[in-house]
C-alpha cells in the first residue's frame, strides 16, 4: 500500500476537483490518500499556502503539485519508487 497526503484546506474549489480526480483514478488497494488541511499548520500554511492543492508521497516526499489530470497522476505514481515491505 502506498501512503499519500493531499494538501488541501476548506473552501478550495481546486483542492475538491484534485480530489475528484483522486478518487477515480486511484485504486483503493494500493493508494491511500489522507487530507491535511494546512489551515490548522503554520509550517504547511507557509509551504503550500499559495500551492494547494498539492499530493505528497510519504514515502519518498515527492509531490504532485496543482494543476494535474489523471494522466499526469498515472505519470506521478509510475515515477516513484517502489514500496519495500518492511518482510524484505
Amino acid at each position: 500500500m502506498r501512503n499519500f497526503l493531499l494538501m488541501s484546506s476548506v473552501g478550495c474549489h481546486l483542492c475538491d476537483q484534485a480530489v475528484e480526480i483522486l478518487v477515480t483514478q486511484m485504486d483503493p488497494a494500493l493508494h491511500q490518500v489522507e487530507e491535511v488541511d494546512i489551515a490548522f499548520d503554520d509550517n504547511l500554511m507557509e509551504r503550500y499556502g499559495v500551492l494547494i492543492p498539492v499530493l505528497v508521497d510519504e514515502i519518498s516526499g515527492a509531490e504532485l503539485r496543482w494543476p494535474f489530470d489523471a494522466s499526469g497522476l498515472h505519470e506521478f505514481i509510475a515515477g516513484l519508487p517502489p514500496v519495500v515491505s518492511e518482510s524484505e
